[in-house]
């Protein structure tokens, strides 16, 4: 696979993440009336603006969206395993918004809204991981 094609790939792949987290959030708070946490709130505005980064670093073939991206990602994902802990041990949460509360688990896998996030955040790393090492060859 040549670099142009991968990096349009991961170029894709950021944009696909992105969008599904956030439809995912919004699905939870107005489809199912999960009200957010705080935590989760600062989850949100890490991961919603990566929506039009990725669009648009996908649709002009900028690889360099890792400048802006992988700073939220990486601040994203340590929020989203504080959360993931705080929910794994214990009942409370310091800043009183029942972040700690488990509102939702997926059926089959016990995976939290947490779990998840941290799961798009860490996939938005690995994208941005590649175009690092895209750009650097």
């Amino acid at each position: 696979m040549s670099s142009n094609s991968r990096q349009t790939l991961a170029l894709g792949a950021g944009t696909a993440v992105a969008v599904i987290a956030t439809a995912g959030s919004l699905w939870f708070s107005l489809g199912l009336g999960l009200w957010p946490c705080r935590l989760c709130w600062y989850q949100r505005i890490l991961m919603y603006p990566q929506v039009v980064l990725f669009a648009v670093a996908f649709l002009r073939d900028r690889a360099d969206v890792y400048w802006t991206s992988l700073p939220l990602s990486v601040g994203g994902l340590s929020i989203a395993v504080y959360h993931s802990w705080l929910q794994a041990s214990t009942t409370s949460c310091a800043l009183g918004s029942g972040c700690a509360t488990v509102q939702w688990q997926l059926p089959a896998v016990g995976a939290t809204i947490p779990n998840l996030s941290a799961l798009g955040f860490a996939l938005l790393v690995a994208v941005g991981g590649v175009l690092v090492h895209e750009e650097l060859q």
